[in-house]
């Protein structure tokens, strides 16, 4: 039997040299697909950034957050001008001796017309009835159709169907009124069906409501 520890040792040494080279050959190898591969995928730091999505979510919120102030802003605006006028009748009806008991009997009073007022009332009533006071045709209609609009969200395409809510609306008014209505009131139905048109029609030239805060 022959044994040469000298040719055991150096096979020994060459086959344990090449398996090192094969091992770091394979592992240079992983190592540069894994980088490659890396740089195929864009860092996402835990999330997934999608941009259209997360604009048009942006901007839906916003709308959303506009037209909420919207209609609160004019939701509180009515409130108070209601209450400013339903005093001032309350004053008229309280010195001629009547009493006031739900807003039907403060409406026929009114369209009676059987009333006198003190200088101040009737100063304050002409200013708001003028054609650029709050009550008169422009500002109020101004406020009905911009009212309808923070509703739909500025949808041309529902202005016939709140528009028929508007003329129920005037139609129930004048039926509690209890005759026709005043002349400015009138005025005010045909100036809103004339801006609901232009509105459903795209010939406003008035801007959008909900694209800044009142």
């Amino acid at each position: 039997m022959d044994f040469n520890p000298i040719s055991s040792t150096t096979s020994t040494n060459t086959a344990a040299a090449a398996s090192a080279a094969a091992q770091k050959k394979a592992a240079e190898k992983n190592a540069a697909e894994n980088k490659q591969e890396s740089a195929k995928k864009p860092e996402t730091n835990g999330a997934v950034y999608e941009k259209g999505k997360d604009q048009d979510t942006v901007n839906k919120a916003s709308s959303q957050t506009s037209r909420a102030k919207v209609l609160e802003q004019l939701k509180a605006d009515a409130e108070k001008r209601n209450e400013q006028l339903r005093s001032i009748v309350e004053k008229m009806m309280t010195k001629q001796g009547q009493a006031i008991g739900n807003a039907d009997s403060m409406w026929s009073f009114l369209a009676k017309g059987n009333f006198t007022v003190d200088a101040q009332t009737k100063a304050q009533a002409q200013k708001d009835i003028a054609e650029d006071g709050y009550w008169g045709v422009e500002q109020t209609s101004d406020r009905i159709v911009d009212f309808a609009k923070a509703l739909s969200g500025s949808d041309p395409d529902k202005a016939d169907e709140l528009l028929e809510a508007f003329k129920k609306g005037f139609k129930q008014a004048t039926k509690t009124w209890g005759s026709n209505l005043p002349d400015i009131s009138q005025r005010t139905y045909d100036a809103v069906v004339d801006k609901f048109d232009k509105w459903k029609n795209g010939a406003e030239d008035v801007a959008d409501p909900t694209a800044s805060q009142i």
